[in-house]
Formats: C-alpha cells, structure tokens, sequence
C-alpha cells in the first residue's frame, strides 16, 4: 500500500496519481477495494477534488469533509437499488465520482455541464433532487413508506448536516419518522459547521453528546462483554437498563426520547467502522440515527482553518487557498455591509437577523461591533422572519438578511407574521435575480412575484450601490414591511450623478427622450443605459425610468409612458406575476387601450434556469443587450 499523501502534498500544484479512482467506472465499484486500500483512495479522491474545484469553483469543504463517509455508504450499500437522499446536496461530489462521473468534473456547475448538487436526470443513483435545506428526512420518509407500499426491497438512507438540523422541517420529519416500524436510516454528518459555524440548542446538544466520553467507554465495554460472553440471561438485562444509562449519562437524548434509536459518535473519517455500523443500522425495524463526526475541508490546510470561505469557494490557488480573481471593486454585499454598520452606530434600535450565513450576506461586520444587537439564527428562515416580527413588535427595527431563493422558505411568515400586522421589517434580499453555478434550486428568480403579491409589503431594487445605501436607510425609518432586493456580484457604479432622494413610491426618471420607453428594475437599469446607447446608435431615442419602486407602482410612470410609441420593462424576475405584466395591468385600468403604446416585456421565462455562467444565462435567456436591441428593433419594425 502506498503511503499517505501529507497536507503539504494535497497543496502541491502537480498532478496527482489517481490509480486507485482510475478503477472506479461505476456504481458498486467501490467493493472490490481491498480495506487496505481505503485510505489511499479517500486521499486521490481528495486531491482529485481540490484540483478540479481550483479550476471550477464549487462546494470544497463539505466535499472534503465526507469523503469517508460517502465511501462507507456506497461499501455497505447497493447503489442505485439502496436510495441516498443527500440534504441541501452540496456534499455530493464524492458520490458522483462513485458513481462513474469522473469525466463531467471538468465542466462542473457550467452551462450544460454536471450539476453540483443530487439531479435525477443525471443519474439513477441520484433518488432525490436537493439543493435547500432540511429536507432530506421527509423525501427519505416519503420514499420509505413508498417501498413499503409497493412491497419492495431496498434501503433509505438520509444523509443530514447537523447544521440543516437546526431546520424545522427536520424535526417536523423526526416527529413523523418516529412512528415508522420499518426500516429507515438518518445519517447525521456532524461537522459542527453549517457555512459558518453553528449556533443554538441543537449545536449544544450535539456537543453534549461528544463529550460524553464515560458513556461511550460504558457502551463500547458492555458490548466487548456481550460479544464475548454469549450469556443471554446477560444480554437481556443489559437492554433492561441500556436506556436508563443513555439518559443518565447522556443529556436529553431527544432521538431515543422521540422513538428513534440512536447509533454514535462515530468517527466519519474511518471506513471500516462507518461500514459495520450502518450494516447494523440496517437490520433495525424502526428508524434509525446514525451519528457521524467529520470535519469539514479535511485533509487541504486552507479549508480546514476557513471553512466558511470554502463552502462554495470561487476558483482558487491551491498552493495558497486564495482565490485566482482577486475582486477590485465592491459587490453589493459589502455595500449592504458598510451601510449596516453605520445605521448601527446611528440608531440602537436597529437590529440584524441572519439564517446561517453572517458572512454570505456580508453582516459578520455588524456582529462584531454590535455582538447584542445580532441574531444567528441558524438554518431556520421562517424562524429569522417571525423572530423579526416580534422584534419589531417590541418596538425595534429588524433587518433580516437572506438569500432570494432561501427567503422562498418564509413567504408564509411574511404574509401572516409580518404583513397581516403590518409591522416594519426590512427584508434584504441578496442574491436576487439570476446567480449562475448553482442552478435551478439557487436562482433568486421569483421574489418580486411572491412578494408583490403580498398586501401591506413594500419592493425596492436598486440601479447601483448608492441607491441600496439610500434605500436602506429609508427602509430602517419606515413604520411598515419594506423589502429590498439587490442582485450578487460586483456593484454597479454608473449613473453616481442621478441620485434624487427616495421617495416613498416614487420612481426616478434618467432620460426623457421620444420614441422609446425603457422601464428598469435594480440590475437591469445598467443593461437599459446600454440598450439605449445602441439604440442611439440607430437613430432611436429613448427615455430610461428606474422604477425604483415595484410595489407600489408609481402612477407617474404610466403617464409618462403613454407619450410613446413603444413601453419595454426590463425585470430579472420571471414574468409571471413579475413588475412588467402589474405595470401593464396599471397602465390599462388608467388608460384606454385605443391610446395604448405597444409594450413589450424583457423578463425570464416562466422556468426553472439551469446552472451556468451569469452572463451566458443572460444571453441564453434573452436578457443581455444584444438580445434586448435585436428584440426591440424587430417590435419597432414591425409598426
């Protein structure tokens, strides 16, 4: 056996021996390696991923994490009649390579190429789509009661974060799964990190449970006592008190308590006892947890001592850890960040609230200089916006920062918690609009829909990072719900000279011109500057008025428009439901339609947008200024 390739190794830029995974074509390949080889394997399946994700991007340090893990599943397991259900999904790399999809590595997470997350339209090894969190439990639950009814054979196996146990929904499955009387396996894979390091209850339980040392010496005595004694008489009276011990050594033990037999700690970087354990797991009659330690970004320096920046890393210098595009200007996240922390400074009633991510919506700041006044709540976004409401209720000023397409989670909360009682949060919505390599189950595509459709809510996006300083700051002063929406990536820094105060409702005109009516929203006043310009360049002119406001509607915008021969609203939103089809709505209840100008509508299509490239979507999508100018000009021409 080869020897073990060190942490200076894994960071050696040269090409890496994979001889072993060069024997993996498919699933099942796996259980023809001697044991021997186990740990030489886990070492090329490392430095193959740190390679590959150096060049694409991708999630590294969960992938780092469980690779033993994944091993271990696909050894005491049969693949693809055994379902794996794999929560959130960002972890599953190693099971693809398993899988025999080493090759669609060099186009991960790019247009047409392998997803980074579970698709089952890659592969019948892959049971379940998932991209959100908390969720594996109740798939898991729902494909074990369906082999139940069709009468069939096989193993379901949910693998869950323990910082997706901080979800609700996870335990409302636990609840569920607590009644089952068949076999169904939970694999706890506890990193103690989710992206940033976990807090609350649940964290604490779990660390609890590890450093139950004396009961672990007990249980692992007992069993070497039984395994040699063969005394049945003794086996029976151990299972008499074996639960009294648990729960007297062991705080809470709320799996055990709720019905669920509990397995662990096991150390999830040892093949070997991850096999034999989940092998007993599976003879179990009733649900099972299996409790696995790893450690996230094992085995590469960088990640193993910043796990949060290797989540969904950007493609990076291995020797180095540090990303290959260093960023020059500021994206809207940092925007949001500096102007937190000042609103902080100005007013103590203003408080932030995040879901997990302190540093992915850039509020890690403002917890370091008002530790008090922030609150992690961790993967719980219904939580994080009912906890606002009744922040706001007490009289404080809530900001709650999450992503888009995870805010989707606590439209409920919104509509009932927030706006029924009409009390002021402020919703930042980062990473809206389209957000590229993580595809369908990330794309924040949908929020100025579900939103506007919400009574008492207020909508803003912004043109460019001063817009979102001054929108936040109207926000936080604001006696009622106000959303914001802004979209990922580097901060527009055109147009610094049209900057007219916000006005609650009011949109703000660039150019007013003849002809052409360009309606924008937040990112796309940028691609109708450019739009206009080619236009120029063929003798069209045309006015630009940012909306400012999706809801609600500035009437102003209307009157104007009806000066013209053609209306384009420009949205990176779905249309249905989206700001051009209210707009046209709007227009249509003030104005006849005989005095109509014609209208045309430059959104998403009415889909869920693959992974890919931003730029690219946008092209693909018909929303890059080539295609919006094509499109224009075909509509004029056609008067």
């Amino acid at each position: 056996m080869a020897k073990k390739k060190t942490e200076s190794e894994y960071r050696s830029p040269k090409e890496v021996d994979t001889h072993l995974l060069d024997r993996i074509q498919k699933a099942g390949d796996i259980k023809a390696f001697a044991k021997a080889d186990y740990p030489e394997l886990a070492d090329e399946i490392r430095a193959f991923l740190i390679r590959h994700i150096s060049e694409t991007g991708g999630h590294l340090g969960s992938n780092l994490g469980c690779v033993e893990l994944t091993m271990a599943l696909h050894i005491a397991f049969d693949l693809p009649k055994d379902k794996i259900v794999w929560d959130v999904g960002h972890q599953s790399y190693t099971h693809k390579l398993l899988t025999g999809r080493r090759e669609g590595f060099d186009n991960l997470r790019q247009y047409k190429g392998m997803s980074g997350f579970p698709k089952r339209r890659e592969s019948d090894c892959d049971a379940f789509d998932t991209g959100h969190s908390s969720t594996s439990i109740s798939a898991g639950l729902g494909l074990v009661q369906a082999r139940e009814l069709k009468g069939e054979d096989h193993h379901v196996i949910a693998v869950i974060g323990d910082g997706s146990l901080t979800g609700g929904m996870a335990y409302e499955a636990l609840n569920n799964a607590s009644k089952l009387k068949k076999n169904f396996i939970i694999i706890l894979n506890d990193n103690n990190m989710s992206i940033s390091e976990n807090v609350g209850g649940v964290s604490n339980y779990l660390n609890s449970i590890r450093s139950a040392e004396k009961y672990l010496d007990l249980k692992e005595g007992v069993y070497n006592s039984l395994m040699r004694s063969g005394n049945e008489g003794t086996v029976r009276a151990i299972k008499k008190v074996k639960s009294t011990v648990k729960r007297l050594i062991v705080p809470g033990m709320i799996f055990e308590n709720m019905g669920i037999t509990y397995m662990g700690p096991v150390d999830g970087h040892d093949v070997e006892a991850m096999v034999h354990v989940f092998e007993y797991a599976g003879r179990v009659d009733n649900a099972v947890v299996v409790h696995v330690r790893t450690q996230k970004g094992k085995g590469y320096l960088p990640a193993e001592r910043h796990p949060a920046r290797f989540h969904g890393a950007e493609p990076f210098e291995i020797e180095s850890g540090m990303p290959k595009k260093i960023r020059e200007k500021a994206n809207y996240t940092d925007v949001f960040s500096t102007v937190m922390c000042k609103l902080g400074e100005k007013d103590e009633k203003v408080v932030a609230i995040t879901a997990a991510m302190p540093d992915g919506t850039g509020l890690k700041r403002f917890h370091n200089l008002y530790p008090e006044r922030f609150f992690d709540v961790g993967i719980a976004e219904e939580h994080a916006v009912t906890f606002a409401a009744g922040l706001a209720a007490g009289g404080l000023k809530p900001v709650v920062a999450i992503y888009s397409s995870f805010l989707q989670r606590a439209y409920d909360q919104i509509l009932h918690d927030v706006c029924i009682q009409n009390l002021p949060v402020v919703l930042a919505i980062d990473r809206a609009g389209l957000v590229g390599s993580d595809g369908e189950t990330h794309q924040g595509i949908f929020d100025l829909s579900y939103l506007a459709s919400i009574p008492n809510i207020s909508v803003m996006a912004p043109k460019n990072k001063w817009e979102l300083a001054d929108m936040m700051r109207f926000a936080v002063e604001q006696e009622m719900p106000m959303a914001i929406r802004y979209p990922r990536g580097e901060a527009y820094d055109g147009l610094e000279e049209y900057r007219s105060p916000i006005e609650y409702g009011r949109s703000e005109v660039i150019y007013d011109e003849s002809d052409i009516c360009l309606i924008a929203v937040g990112s796309m006043v940028k691609t109708a500057v450019e739009v206009r310009e080619a236009l120029k360049a063929e003798a069209y002119s045309c006015s630009i008025i940012n909306a400012r406001f999706v809801k609600p509607l500035d009437e102003k915008m209307a009157e104007m428009a009806s000066r013209h021969k053609l209306v384009v609203t420009l949205e990176e939103n779905v249309k249905n439901g989206g700001f051009g089809e209210r707009f046209r709505l709007a227009f249509d209840e003030k104005y006849e339609k005989k005095d109509s100008p014609e209208f045309m509508h430059i959104a998403l299509p009415d889909a869920y947008v693959e992974h890919g490239n931003v730029a690219l979507l946008k092209k693909e999508l018909g929303l890059d200024t080539e295609s919006i100018v094509k499109a224009i000009l075909e509509k004029h021409n056609e008067r």
